[in-house]
């Protein structure tokens, strides 16, 4: 595992209770915070990257570093005949997404990449309404994420600021993941974004009020066209102090449909048919039951013992990225941009049997 900072206890978490995968190596700029994240673990410390993929007892890399370096990482662990599962996003650039997928696809090794959230019982549950044609022809969608800023709760929130950052990029990728899961892939954008205020101020721990230089835009609304036809509406920012907004909806011919934050694995997803006119829920029905972060990359190892494509894959990430990117160059441009390529939709997570339920990810 390379990094250990903030998010890396919940996939320790996952770890832990997951057969199949064992954490035998961690790196970390400080050593002292990667000691501290393994303790009582049995995984060693290793002083570099260079020394982490060099390992014997490394077969993949849970690269867990800041977003500015996820490509180089990825990079070296692929150069080492590595396996790779990243945090999102997948790289800070096209450039660099590409030269990720081509040295994986030349090495014959896997990339997959966060989130693995939309692998859950929440978003696979949506995902089979829409599958089963509960609300009927899909028209267009809705994906909110507001909030006032990270810098109000985490100690180092700059790198949510710079290059790299920024709510889209940041949030993006959760509520993009799930709508190609339930749409399909994006074929084209129309954006439109700002950044109001050049410097934010940081509001806990240690350096409570110092205050640092924004350098990427904070607010980002804009029109997704996907490939089947249907138009999401997506406002991502750090620059709302409260909305009463849905995190994402689905709206038919037939009905429509509330699914739940992108950002956890389970959640309600109400369904409102257009014959009843009113608003039920509906059972779990799909996804993987009392998932955690890291469930990807069980997925990840899951599919590479049955020869089979994963979820959680790079290049959903690599048209997720593209999508964010061209959203913010047609913001720039005031034009709408083709997006190119695509990706195949991801298979769907069939809801283990009951007698199965409780067996872990990497059963399933």
């Amino acid at each position: 595992m390379a990094g250990t900072g903030r998010i890396s206890g919940q996939y320790l978490d996952t770890l832990a209770r997951t057969p199949g995968l064992r954490l035998t190596a961690v790196t970390d700029l400080d050593p002292e915070r990667a000691a501290r994240a393994v303790a009582g673990t049995g995984a060693a410390v290793a002083g570099t990257v260079a020394a982490l993929v060099a390992r014997d007892d490394v077969d993949a890399v849970l690269n867990l570093t800041v977003p500015a370096a996820h490509a180089e990482v990825a990079l070296a662990a692929i150069a080492a005949g590595k396996h790779v599962y990243g945090e999102k996003p997948l790289a800070a650039t096209r450039e660099e997404a590409a030269a990720v997928l081509a040295a994986a696809a030349a090495a014959g090794v896997r990339v997959g990449c966060a989130p693995d959230t939309v692998l859950g019982t929440g978003t696979q549950t949506a995902r089979r309404a829409v599958d089963d044609g509960l609300v009927g022809t899909p028209l267009a969608a809705t994906a909110f994420m507001t909030t006032a800023g990270h810098e109000r709760w985490h100690p180092d929130p700059e790198f949510y600021y710079r290059p790299g950052g920024g709510p889209l990029l940041d949030m993006g990728p959760y509520y993009l993941s799930a709508l190609v899961h339930l749409l399909g892939p994006v074929t084209a954008v129309t954006g439109a974004a700002s950044a109001r205020r050049a410097e934010r101020v940081i509001g806990s721990g240690p350096r409570a009020g110092q205050r640092f230089p924004v350098a990427v835009d904070t607010h980002v609304t804009g029109i997704l066209h996907h490939a089947g036809g249907a138009l999401s509406t997506l406002v991502m920012s750090f620059d709302v102090h409260a909305a009463r907004l849905p995190r994402i909806e689905v709206y038919g011919t037939a009905g429509s449909l509330s699914v739940p934050d992108p950002n956890g694995f389970d959640g309600q997803v109400e369904w409102y048919p257009a014959d009843r006119e009113r608003w039920e829920s509906l059972p779990v029905s799909a996804g993987y039951p009392g998932a955690g972060r890291g469930t990807g990359l069980a997925d990840l190892a899951a599919a590479i013992a049955a020869g089979t494509p994963h979820r959680a894959s790079a290049e959903l990430a690599a048209h997720v990225l593209d999508v964010m990117l061209g959203l913010l160059d047609a913001a720039r441009q005031g034009v709408t941009l083709p997006i190119d390529g695509g990706c195949p939709r991801p298979a769907p997570v069939e809801l283990p049997e009951p007698d199965a339920a409780s067996r872990s990810t990497t059963s399933r």
